[in-house]
């Protein structure tokens, strides 16, 4: 080891933690998060300095960003081509600033997400309202710092004549934070400024009567008061947006809803897929076109509406399922004294009324001391010119230019600045007509400085002069406001304008799902053929259907033990030959996970009780409210043993009794009381035993009087009494339902009164409608009588009774 080097010992954790912190702070200060100053986030700040410092202001010629970005990045910001160049173009994009700060030449990209050209091809220059974040700044308004290698200096904030943080916005995820500021209309921030001034103990309510609420520059519609109160106050808030939408009236009375501007930042292109995919998986199904018309002269989405469809209803549904509504995750967080602060908005104003004080003090400081040092000059050549013989002879009596200078300051007592310009004064200043103007001028100057000095004494004639920039500003730059509030949010809800119909679902073992219209199926007579219920893959078979209202909801269960909640309305509907939507489009399911039963809930009522029972004859009973909120990824129902699956749920009143069945014709009847409730998050307790290679295939309430349906997998069914099924205590081997080794395993078992229509369903997708006193009434374990004719390969898989409703 070389004898000048020395090893210093620290702690691994505490260099982390510093290193950490360091870095987390230069990103945080340096690079993520804008100055609550100038609005600014350094890359921004340096462009705009570089492009100020190029003289290209929006009088002269646009020149090549190339020549831009590389200025910038040698000068000031030493991070990569592309983060300069895209700060640039953002800049210079009318719909992400709401004021653009360059004036852009080329293609600098589209609402569409295209990218811009490559900056070879693009030219910029400063935009006319950017020229005022630079205004004075020669004036020593702000402070300048060593760029990157000490080599030049720049701003470490910028003059900004207006509240620029509040018009533009900003946005940036930093080290354990982020910052979202929506952009505002100038005007209204400068009304609010003007009166933050005048009355500076000014409340949030009083700001928001001139701040009606944020301004973006792709307008659409805030919808409430309420939340921009909050993020105004708190410096937080979600802010609800949605597009500004038309409805027309086409050719043969089809309606056409036409977006005409979209919630800002959203993609138009992306937009429209997702709206497209839509219509494709039929979770909006009376859209039949949507078609973009957007050009130069404005947007325009045409969105095509079956003539018999309410348009409101799918109005309701884009803004539910599209980005033609969002929320606007309002973060004012910004950089204040070099740390982040979350700001609300008076303290956003104060801030800016501070710094602009500070600006004004700082550039009538120059201005004062620059007219005093002319003053200073034009007294000495005065004297000069009073003393004018004299003068001239002591400089000629002099030897060198020096012994002359020193010679004029020993005799007039001037300083050496006086003594240097009546050395260079021409001869032509001895005339009365430029000494007069040498006495005007002279006057004209201490007048200024009597003005400078009334200011920098008189705070309250310094807020006036900053009242009148800004309004002088919102002359020349403010404009309309483009975003519309609509204080009173339109309650409706979707479901509002959903009629309430009996519908069927369909569920099949390929996990394809649609809903249908429960008159599609007309009664028939038992043994018929019935009629096509859906068209399926070869390797598919209808799996099992429940009746239910178009505003019930459905819970999924699936194999691994978990629930998941949908609207009847959310499922889309097919025709009758159709296969349905695959199931994994609706619900949130990882991999090898399968929906194994579904049921229906019109409420979630404490008094009442989910009963799950599984593959391997496992049952729990939990109360049904604890399924109320079910998130969008699902919740545990049950918790399941290596290899078992959750297969068939009933919702009960908690005393009834329950009759089990398996598919190889076993069954068990136990009360239902013998179960204590149990939590979500547990495996439950025995129900049967089963034999080998057997499973259960369904549980349903069964008390002595009621009527039991058992339908065979060959198409035969039989009606027994629920007397028939003995009670037997929980945990046994059951007894025989139906003898499947002869006449086929069970498909169902169902309760049924006589006058009750039954739907039946088999694997090929055939449904017949029956009334259930077509099927003889027989004791356990009869066979009964055909009630559906299958081919040789097809068997029975579902039956419903649509009663059960």
């Amino acid at each position: 080891m070389d004898k000048n080097e020395q090893i210093i010992e620290v702690n691994i954790d505490e260099e982390m933690k510093r290193s950490f912190l360091d870095y987390s702070m230069s990103v945080i200060v340096s690079r993520a998060l804008p100055d609550a100053r100038d609005g600014l986030k350094p890359v921004h700040r340096r462009i705009l300095y570089t492009l100020f410092e190029n003289n290209l202001t929006s009088d002269k010629p646009y020149r090549k960003c190339a020549d831009t970005v590389g200025s910038v990045l040698g000068r000031y910001h030493p991070h990569g081509d592309a983060s300069v160049y895209d700060a640039l173009v953002r800049m210079a994009q009318s719909f992400s600033m709401r004021y653009a700060l360059i004036d852009g030449h080329g293609n600098f990209g589209s609402v569409d997400g295209d990218p811009p050209a490559a900056y070879r091809y693009t030219e910029a220059r400063m935009s006319k309202i950017s020229s005022e974040i630079l205004k004075n700044i020669d004036k020593e308004t702000v402070d300048f710092a060593s760029n990157y290698d000490d080599r030049l200096e720049e701003p470490t904030v910028l003059p900004s004549r207006f509240p620029n943080l509040l018009a533009n916005g900003s946005s940036g995820i930093a080290v354990g934070m982020a910052t979202n500021i929506p952009p505002h209309n100038l005007g209204e921030i400068i009304d609010a400024t003007c009166h933050l001034i005048d009355n500076p103990d000014a409340d949030i309510d009083e700001i928001m009567k001139f701040i009606k609420g944020p301004d973006f520059p792709t307008g659409g519609i805030i919808i409430g008061n309420e939340e921009i109160k909050k993020a105004y106050k708190t410096g937080r808030g979600k802010i609800t947006v949605k597009a500004k939408v038309e409805i027309e009236e086409g050719e043969n009375s089809k309606n056409r809803i036409i977006v005409t501007e979209l919630p800002y930042q959203v993609n138009k292109a992306r937009l429209v897929e997702s709206i497209a995919n839509l219509i494709k998986d039929k979770k909006i199904e009376s859209i039949t076109r949507i078609e973009d018309h957007s050009d130069r002269e404005g947007m325009r989405i045409e969105i095509n509406v079956k003539s018999s469809s309410s348009m409101k209803l799918v109005l309701n549904q884009l803004y539910s399922y599209s980005q033609l509504q969002v929320t606007f995750g309002v973060i004012m967080l910004a950089i204040v004294n070099g740390e982040p602060k979350i700001l609300n908005i008076k303290e956003s104003l104060q801030i800016y009324i501070n710094f602009q004080v500070e600006i004004i003090t700082r550039r009538t400081n120059f201005d004062l001391k620059k007219s005093l040092a002319r003053v200073h000059i034009l007294n000495g050549l005065k004297i000069a010119i009073d003393n004018i013989d004299k003068v001239i002879s002591i400089l000629r009596s002099s030897s060198t230019v020096a012994e002359g200078k020193a010679g004029l300051t020993e005799e007039f007592d001037l300083s050496k600045e006086q003594t240097e310009a009546i050395v260079q004064m021409a001869l032509g200043k001895l005339t009365n007509l430029e000494i007069n103007k040498l006495e005007d001028e002279i006057k004209l100057l201490n007048e200024k400085i009597s003005y400078f000095n009334s200011i920098l004494s008189d705070r309250n004639k310094l807020l006036s002069i900053l009242k009148d920039e800004v309004l002088e500003i919102k002359k020349h730059f403010s404009d309309k406001r483009r975003t519309e509030i609509v204080y009173q949010e339109d309650k409706t809800n979707i479901e509002d304008l959903i009629p309430h119909c009996e519908k069927v679902v369909i569920f099949t073992n390929m996990g394809y799902i649609k809903t249908q219209n429960i008159d599609l199926y007309h009664a028939q007579k038992r043994g018929g053929r019935g009629v096509s219920g859906l068209t399926r893959r070869e390797d598919d078979s209808a799996n099992e259907i429940i009746t239910a209202d178009s505003h019930d909801f459905i819970l999924f269960f699936s194999n691994l033990g978990k629930v998941y909640k949908l609207k009847c309305y959310e499922i889309p509907e097919g025709s009758k030959v159709s296969k349905g939507l695959n199931i994994i489009n609706l619900l949130s399911l990882v991999k090898d996970e399968k929906i194994t039963s579904f049921l229906k809930v019109s409420k979630f009522e404490s008094n009442s009780y989910l009963v799950m029972v599984t593959k391997f004859g496992y049952i729990k009973k939990t109360s049904l409210d604890l399924f109320e909120a079910v998130r969008k990824n699902g919740i545990a129902a049950i918790n399941l043993e290596s290899g078992d699956e959750l297969v068939w749920t009933k919702i009960t009143n908690g005393s009834r009794k329950l009759l089990i069945t398996t598919r190889k014709g076993k069954s068990i009847r136990f009360n239902e009381s013998e179960l204590r409730p149990l939590g979500r998050s547990t495996r439950g307790v025995r129900a049967i035993r089963l034999a080998k290679g057997d499973y259960i295939i369904n549980m349903i309430t069964a008390e002595n009087s009621d009527m039991i349906l058992t339908v065979s997998e060959t198409g035969y069914g039989r009606i027994s009494k629920g007397s028939d099924f003995r009670l037997q205590g929980r945990g046994g081997s059951g007894i025989i339902n139906y003898h499947s080794k002869n006449y086929g395993n069970v498909a169902a078992t169902v309760n049924v009164k006589l006058n009750d229509d039954l739907i039946i369903i088999a694997s090929n997708g055939i449904i017949i409608r029956i009334k259930a006193n077509s099927v003889k009434q027989c004791s356990r374990p009869s066979k009964g009588v055909k009630i559906m004719k299958l081919n040789k390969k097809d068997k029975i898989v579902s039956v419903i009774n649509t009663e059960n409703i």
